[in-house]
Formats: structure tokens, C-alpha cells, sequence
């Protein structure tokens, strides 16, 4: 049976397709990328950082907010503490663009990371053509292969992975392919469903070492303190953000500033 997270990823590989030019021709375009930044570092920073996302829509809500400014609300999420910018571009479900990271990039001096499915090469290379500084990698979405492979296309063009999972099994390929940054998402991305279970099940599990981040469902002071207790390192915030009335207030608010 076709979960929600196969309709994602079908729609992905069909969007590459219909931008794809050659490879030696997206490669020829890094040369005009800008610097990395260290999101590794940001996210390892002493206290609780926090991933602030710029995202319009999502599979589970739908609209949650429209955002005709990202660069001007990603500039108001770095103001406000935030450690690294999340960016989505992907149109059908989250009704972002690539040109919405480029935006964002070019107004914020802290991290970005590009927050799709991404389960090509070709996007793994545009990623850093774009300016990400950080990709997300999900364990659900590919095979141990391409984990790996894509790890360490990502690591020589100069970016940062974050490694999602979301049960004991996904953590063990993550730890196999010596991730440094794991995040655990409680949303299950097969049904879309929340797993308040999750982050104390699997974050208490991952190596103290590495970076862990707790991503979905949280927007109280009450579950950033949560979180922390478990270990994570660094929390993912996108719907309650867009949400806020104050998204800047709501920033120092989760991080108790």
C-alpha cells in the first residue's frame, strides 16, 4: 500500500526531472555558490539551539501561513536567537520554491539548511548550488546506499547532513553511517501521525558525541526543557512559529531567553 511518504517522494523525483539539466553543468555552477557556513558547529554550540523554519504549508495542515517574505522572516528568526534557518522548496506540499533558500541565504549570516526529501545526487549537488549550508538526509526515504553515498557527496561539496529518523531501527542505520547530527522527527512521515513517545524513546539512545535534534510537534517552553532532558542538543520549530502572532517573542519563549 502507497504511503504518504512514497506520494512525497514520487512528486520529488518528477519536480527533478522536469528541472534537471546535466550534471557536469549543475557541478560547473558550484563555483558561484556561496561559502559554507558551519551548521554543525552552530548546532554544537554551548545551550539549546534552535532550528527556526520558514514553511508555508505542510502534508499534515495544509496552509499554515502565507509567507510572501522569507528572507525578511528568516532575518527575524536569526534576531531573535535562532541557530540555523530550515528553508523547504519543495511546491507541492509545501508550497516553497529553491529560490526561496537563495532569498534566505543572501539575508541571514547564520546556517541554512535545506529541508526536503532529498533522494538524489542531482539534488545533493543543487543543494549546495543553492547556498545550503546543511541537507536533510531521511533514513525512511532511502537505502543504505544511497545514505552513504550522499553523506559523503554532501561532506566533500562542504555541507553539513542531518540524518532523520523515526523508530530504534532508522537509528541504527543512521549510527551505521556515522551520522553526526541525528534528528528525531515524532511525526511518522508514512501516516503523518504524532509519536509523543518518540523523542523518549530513541534520543536517550543516540551517542552523548553526537548532535541530536528533536524535531515536530513542540511549541512550549514546557517541551523544549523535555527535550533537552533526553539530550537533544538542538530543537526543529517550523509550524508554531509561522503560527505565532510574535514569531520573534515566540523564538525567545522556547528557548527560555
Amino acid at each position: 500500500m502507497s504511503t504518504v511518504l512514497d506520494s512525497i517522494v514520487a512528486g520529488v523525483l518528477e519536480d527533478v526531472k522536469s528541472r534537471e539539466i546535466p550534471l557536469a553543468e549543475l557541478r560547473a555552477q558550484l563555483d558561484l555558490a556561496p561559502q559554507v557556513r558551519d551548521a554543525y558547529g552552530a548546532l554544537a554550540a554551548p545551550g539549546m539551539q534552535i532550528i527556526a523554519e520558514v514553511k508555508r504549508s505542510s502534508p499534515s495542515k495544509g496552509v499554515l501561513a502565507p509567507i510572501g517574505d522569507p528572507a525578511a522572516l528568516a532575518h527575524s528568526y536569526e534576531l531573535a536567537g535562532a541557530a540555523v534557518i530550515s528553508v523547504l522548496t519543495e511546491g507541492r506540499r509545501f508550497l516553497g520554491t529553491p529560490g526561496d533558500l537563495i532569498a534566505v541565504r543572501s539575508r541571514v549570516a547564520i546556517p541554512v539548511l535545506r529541508k526536503d526529501f532529498i533522494v538524489t545526487e542531482y539534488q545533493v549537488i543543487e543543494s549546495r548550488v543553492l547556498g545550503a549550508d546543511l541537507m536533510l538526509l531521511i533514513v525512511a526515504a532511502l537505502t543504505d546506499n544511497q545514505l552513504r553515498d550522499y553523506q559523503a557527496l554532501a561532506h566533500e561539496l562542504g555541507m553539513s547532513v542531518l540524518v532523520e529518523v523515526h523508530d530504534v531501527e532508522e537509528l541504527q542505520r543512521a549510527l551505521e553511517m556515522k551520522a553526526r547530527i541525528i534528528g528525531v522527527n515524532s511525526r511518522n512521515l508514512k501516516t503523518l501521525e504524532i509519536n509523543e513517545a518518540a523523542f523518549s524513546e530513541l534520543l536517550p539512545l543516540i551517542p552523548s558525541d553526537l548532535v541530536k535534534v528533536a524535531e515536530s510537534g513542540i511549541a512550549t517552553r514546557e517541551q523544549v526543557i523535555a527535550a533537552e532532558l533526553l539530550g537533544a542538543k538542538a530543537i526543529l520549530v517550523g509550524e508554531s512559529l509561522v503560527r505565532a502572532g510574535d514569531r520573534a517573542l515566540a523564538i525567545k519563549n522556547l528557548l527560555g531567553r
